[in-house]
């Protein structure tokens, strides 16, 4: 076979089909939507949800009950740059291709590949788009703007918006083609289940390191012993930097999975906070 022949057949089996090109479309303008519905507990799910509903629909059409579970599976937390999640729709769509298609496919990885995903990429979205082509953008227009100048904002949306659009777009279709390369490789090799294994572990550093940041309490409990004075923040601190806001943080994860409403544990945490103060535990 010659090298021109091999390249054709390289490209057929990689061109995207009617029907994956009238999906990932439609999965590109429901995008547009990523932060609707954002909410402090799931941020951009409901609209990652909304954008995934054409590969849904798709892919588990007649399967009721496959469908719910990929519906609930993509409604949970989701927080990337705007530009750069559409790479993880694109993967996430090939990944449930597999899934309805292989029953020997764990779901589980799809969210766990997710997770794993959001950090890295929100660091490069938001260096590119947010921390200099915005800034760019913004730059040129404002003193145009300040001049009385109409082109000010059109050439704002010109240097900002179009390189948006057509990155979402690329991003789109690199994720889902590639997505599907990656996923047979994988299932063949089992390199899937070890990158599934890596991703949680990825996701628990995420989230603990977000604890110790994020989560701040300290008591200002002391006694005083035998003209020694017992520091108890001191002694928690011994045993585990942190130890008081990771107790916080499993106890609101536990009610969490007991189906607790955000709502409620806000305000418990509020009550619990006040009450402390006042009595000085906290």
């Amino acid at each position: 076979m010659s090298e021109n022949e091999t390249l054709v057949k390289k490209n057929k089996k990689s061109a995207l089909s009617q029907d994956d090109k009238h999906m990932l479309k439609s999965m590109f303008w429901r995008s547009w939507l990523l932060f609707s519905s954002f909410t402090m507990v799931k941020m951009q799910g409901y609209g990652f949800e909304w954008s995934m509903f054409p590969a849904i629909n798709r892919f588990y059409k007649g399967r009721k009950e496959e469908r719910r579970k990929a519906i609930v599976r993509h409604s949970s937390f989701f927080n990337c740059t705007y530009e750069t999640a559409p790479f993880i729709m694109g993967l996430s769509a090939a990944m449930e291709k597999e899934n309805a298609n292989n029953p020997d496919f764990d779901p589980e990885s799809i969210n766990a590949l997710k997770a794993s995903l959001m950090g890295p990429l929100s660091g490069i979205g938001d260096s590119i788009f947010w921390g200099t082509l915005r800034l760019i953008a913004a730059g040129i227009a404002i003193p145009l703007a300040m001049q009385g100048n109409i082109l000010a904002p059109f050439l704002f949306l010109l240097i900002y918006e179009v390189p948006s659009i057509i990155t979402r777009w690329q991003m789109l279709k690199i994720g889902y083609t590639s997505g599907e390369k990656f996923i047979t490789k994988t299932s063949k090799s089992g390199l899937i289940s070890k990158i599934t294994d890596l991703a949680t572990v990825i996701g628990m550093m995420m989230i603990g390191a977000m604890t110790a940041s994020s989560v701040t309490i300290s008591t200002p409990l002391k006694w005083a012993m035998k003209g020694a004075t017992l520091n108890v923040q001191k002694i928690l601190d011994s045993i585990m930097p942190g130890l008081l806001p990771l107790v916080v943080t499993l106890v609101v994860f536990a009610l969490i999975r007991k189906r607790v409403k955000a709502i409620w544990l806000l305000f418990g945490v509020i009550a619990v906070g006040i009450l402390g103060a006042l009595i000085g535990i906290f």
